[in-house]
Formats: structure tokens, sequence, C-alpha cells
């Protein structure tokens, strides 16, 4: 049973950065294409961030691209997405996600394990 945790999450002024991280247990974490995700009130869950297990190749949303980074540390298990230049829009709950495909995908259905989420607010 693969299980993620993510942690780092909080209230961070507009113009300022947080780094997420993601700890995965219960499985073969290097396997694993990482995604992150988000979801603001109101709102479906939309695709941030990706990194694939066979190459390391990233694959990241428009919104993002140029302030958020992903990366991973498989001795850790743990994969990151330091998110700089947060501005009010990046507010939302930020999920992990696992999946045992090579592609560094923005589609939901590769994705087959979840975290519960960290809650992101960017104050203006």
């Amino acid at each position: 049973q693969v299980q993620l945790v993510e942690s780092g999450g909080g209230l961070v002024q507009a113009g300022g950065s947080l780094r997420l991280s993601c700890a995965a247990s219960g499985g073969t974490f290097s396997r694993y294409t990482m995604g992150w995700f988000r979801q603001a009130p109101g709102k479906e869950r939309e695709f941030v961030a990706t990194i694939s297990w066979s190459n390391g190749v990233t694959y990241y949303s428009d919104s993002v691209k140029g302030r958020f980074t992903i990366s991973r540390d498989n001795t850790k298990n743990t994969v990151y997405l330091q998110m700089n230049s947060l501005n009010p829009e990046d507010t939302a709950v930020y999920y992990c996600a696992g999946s045992r495909g090579v592609v560094a995908t923005a589609a939901r259905d590769p994705y087959v394990y979840w975290g519960q989420g960290t809650q992101v607010t960017v104050s203006s």
C-alpha cells in the first residue's frame, strides 16, 4: 500500500516562496512518475508539475512555468515542489500524486496514488 504525505504548506505573502515535500512509503518510489496537482475553492483539480522516474524529464503547467520547480530525491523517497514568486492565484490545496507510468504527463488518469493535500495560501 503506497502512502503519500505532503508537508510544507502554509501562509505566505505575494512574491514569497514555499517548498512542498511529499514523502512516499510502501512502494518502489524510484519507479513512480510523480506529480503535483492543486485545487482551489470551487475549481477543478488542475495539473501543476510532474517528473518522470525513468529519465527525470519534467513538465509544468503554463501558469507555473518559470516559477515552480519539481525535483525528487530517490534516496529519501521524496518529491519536492519549490514555489517562487507566489501570487494569490496560487492559493489552493496542493496534492502529490504517483503514477506507475514512465511518461511525465499532465493527465490525471495515470496517477493512482494520491496524498491528502497541503494548504497553500498566498496573501496579497
